[in-house]
């Protein structure tokens, strides 16, 4: 399983999945991360915490705790 933690920077990838539940899940799905859609990640933090990604057109910074959950083809 490869997760968005796993992506390099520059790439492009489609969400299969979201794992986790409740209003963690919920807060992701209201960023616009739902399945099907495509994320670019722009830059990543030295450390590996935040990365910064374009989703529908917006950036926006994750956490690694949250990129975890997100399943990527």
């Amino acid at each position: 399983m490869k997760t968005l933690r796993d992506v390099k920077i520059g790439e492009t990838v489609k969400v299969v999945k979201l794992h986790g539940e409740g209003p963690i899940k919920r807060r992701i799905m209201d960023m616009g991360i739902t399945k099907g859609v495509e994320i670019y990640v722009r830059k990543v933090a030295p450390l590996g915490d935040p990365m910064e990604v374009t989703v529908r057109g917006y950036e926006l910074s994750l956490r690694k705790a949250d990129t975890e959950m997100i399943e990527v083809e």
